[in-house]
């Protein structure tokens, strides 16, 4: 087998001040085996992230960087880096996610051994080694998601021990893998997902066209989880909020009785509220610790 046929596989990682991680990502990544192409693009960042990137660029010609100059979301920059590549194997990583040497590879491996296979992730762990729920998913509802106070556990699915690559309805997308030609049939990430939900939003789609999702539970990888927001926590709650109600009316409106919709729509930004006065109130913990 030629060395092009087994590197086919091309990563796009979006950064948005993710100076404190993506340095180790890059490295991982780097060493990764059927690697062929990893296209980066930064949304604007103001730390050091793209300096760290720059580095990079005269030791790996497989590395390309892309600058917004401004932050157009993770979605739209998902798909603006899918759409320099031609590789037939896509791979969305986030900057805080850390792989191992055969992480790509066992995926892509798996993937062409389930038939219909459409998108997959992996079992992710936090940095401590626990368990990262998110890994596997039931599909989101906003109805129910209200009915539990926002309590997002509802929609973790178990790891199945039975089977090394279980069905799932949504992996996480901080690691996810793709068929370029499904990715391309699909239109992408839908963009007017800024942050958030876009993950849960394409793997619906895989499935409504046909596809199953996976997660092969055989590969970990550890995922810090979002450190680039934890220096913006208002304004990702506000488009973790807008993404839910955009998620609501593509899935669930048509289905809701039209003198509901406006007490959804109230619940869903009174939770808005109250996530502002949870952080309120970390922060004001935090602070008088120190």
């Amino acid at each position: 087998m030629s060395n092009a046929i087994v590197n086919n596989i091309a990563v796009v990682v979006v950064t948005h001040e993710s100076a404190a991680t993506v340095s180790l990502c890059l490295k991982k990544l780097r060493r990764a085996t059927g690697l062929r192409r990893i296209v980066i693009v930064d949304n604007a960042s103001t730390d050091e992230t793209c300096s760290i990137i720059e580095k990079l660029l005269p030791e790996d010609s497989r590395i390309s960087l892309v600058r917004n100059k401004e932050n157009l979301g993770f979605a739209a920059a998902c798909n603006q880096g899918a759409s320099a590549l031609s590789q037939p194997w896509l791979v969305f990583l986030n900057p805080d996610a850390y792989i191992e040497t055969d992480t790509l590879v066992r995926m892509r491996d798996s993937a062409i051994a389930y038939p219909g296979a459409g998108l997959i992730g992996v079992d992710l762990v936090n940095e401590n080694g626990s368990p990262d729920r998110a890994a596997r998913r039931f599909d989101l509802s906003l109805i129910s998601l209200l009915k539990n106070n926002g309590d997002l556990c509802q929609i973790y699915m178990g790891r199945d021990p039975d089977n090394r690559v279980q069905q799932v309805e949504a992996c996480s997308g901080a690691l996810m893998m793709l068929p370029a030609n499904v990715f391309h049939h699909l239109g992408g990430f839908d963009d007017g997902f800024r942050l958030h939900v876009e993950d849960l939003d394409l793997c619906r789609r895989v499935r409504l066209a046909g596809y199953e999702v996976l997660v092969d539970n055989s590969v970990t990888v550890v995922h810090v989880r979002g450190a680039s927001g934890l220096t913006k926590p208002v304004w990702v709650e506000w488009q973790k909020h807008r993404s839910l109600w955009r998620y609501f009316l593509k899935y669930e409106a048509a289905q809701t009785p039209d003198w509901i919709e406006p007490f959804i729509w109230m619940g869903l930004w009174l939770h808005f509220v109250w996530a502002l006065l949870r952080l309120r109130f970390k922060s004001g913990r935090a602070g008088s610790a120190q």
